[in-house]
């Protein structure tokens, strides 16, 4: 593999993966595991199945069919498209309003000044990346450093909390408890709404798409997997640890909780750095992604779209200035998110199908089967998820 097509692939899996890991991630994350302890293990373990069947298919129906995803909806039925950018794009603003309030909690945790102050300049810096001519090369990189640091810090939080690594395994395979809201909301918030097609369209960007990619897609999409992954598990970990000793969370912010539990105001500090680099990357992803779902709608989009992801950032700076984003909402848009997810991968896998959207190719029929059991299931616990689980969170 060429080092450029190699640099592109870790790119655009930094990029999803990074897109994942928000303060929505860390905030669920810490809340289910106080919740169903070491069983969450078992959850993480369903929800990474899940991610890698739809990631999959979806990844490479975009690179075979070397358009994205909304004009595959469009090519499916028209009109499609326009409703999947709609739910995507609402998604990706909602969440990004959340990023923002996470950069400006990290800016506090770290720096001692006003959390809206923080959000600002945090989304300054965002701006800037999509102000230079590399852009998809600096977003490339700022993504992957961001990650590298996000999970080492997690990893030595993690040691220091101590947890029950046994019982953790054991519950993983043998729950307590099965809870369909904490699946719902975890894949919602690994490849839910935008998050999948932050690495599909990077790729359809820098040009690497059609068959003869496929090999490279299809380890890429797993890679950005396993990154988000690793860091749900190293952190679902730490948060363990705390809880099995009985030390309480604080709810108004239960992640920050944790880190200082383990290690003490060095802890908390480190929960300031891993906290804004998760919201920042989150911001540049939610960002990119959203804007990708509307270019190709008009040529006049297409032409000004960094000025269109500027405003994007610029819009979720000033909500979150003016609104605030309590914990229960990062909690309740990953769920939202969840429930995009069986509409967009069942767009995707009647597309693979079609001759006019992927020509001779043919998909791999348990990837399809895969992909469908994934819609069935998601459909399904995002119905029982709103009618049982969502009021829970507000009660």
């Amino acid at each position: 593999m060429k080092t450029t097509n190699r640099s592109i692939l870790i790119g655009a899996a930094f990029l999803m993966a990074t897109s994942a890991i928000g303060p929505g991630f860390l905030t669920q994350t810490t809340v289910f595991t106080e919740t169903l302890a070491a069983s969450f293990g078992f959850v993480i373990l369903i929800s990474i199945i899940i991610d890698i069947g739809a990631q999959m298919n979806i990844w490479r129906i975009i690179a075979v069919s070397e358009k994205r995803a909304q004009d595959i909806a469009n090519d499916v039925l028209p009109g499609l498209g326009y409703f999947l950018a709609a739910l995507v794009v609402a998604g990706g603003l909602a969440f990004n309003i959340g990023n923002i309030a996470g950069a400006g909690l990290g800016t506090n945790v770290l720096l001692g000044i006003d959390p809206k102050l923080g959000a600002i300049l945090s989304g300054v810096l965002a701006i800037g990346i999509f102000t230079v001519k590399e852009a998809g090369r600096l977003m490339d990189r700022f993504t992957q450093l961001l990650g590298f640091v996000m999970i080492a810090l997690t990893i030595y939080v993690m040691f220091t909390a101590q947890p029950p690594v046994g019982e953790a395994v054991a519950k993983t395979f043998a729950p307590d408890t099965i809870d369909f809201l904490a699946i719902v909301t975890l894949v919602g918030g690994t490849v839910g709404g935008y998050i999948t097609f932050a690495g599909g369209h990077r790729l359809i960007d820098a040009g690497l798409k059609g068959k003869a990619a496929l090999p490279e897609v299809t380890k890429s999409s797993v890679y950005a997997i396993g990154v988000a992954s690793i860091m749900r598990i190293f952190l679902f970990l730490a948060v363990l640890g705390v809880v099995a000793q009985g030390l309480p969370l604080d709810d108004g912010n239960p992640p920050a909780s944790v880190f200082q539990h383990a290690a003490g105001q060095v802890g908390y500090k480190i929960f300031g750095v891993v906290m804004w680099a998760a919201a920042v990357t989150s911001v540049v992803g939610a960002a990119y992604t959203s804007v990708s779902f509307l270019r190709s709608f008009s040529p006049v989009l297409e032409k000004y779209h960094r000025w269109l992801t500027i405003s994007f950032i610029t819009i979720s700076t000033l909500v979150f200035v003016f609104v605030g984003q309590p914990v229960s909402i990062l909690v309740l848009v990953g769920s939202v998110n969840g429930l995009i997810l069986p509409i967009a991968l069942g767009v995707m896998l009647v597309a693979a199908h079609k001759t006019k959207i992927v020509g001779d190719y043919r998909h791999p029929s348990w990837m399809t089967i895969f992909g469908a059991i994934i819609v069935v299931a998601m459909a399904y616990m995002g119905v029982i998820t709103l009618i049982n689980g969502i009021p829970q969170l507000f009660s």
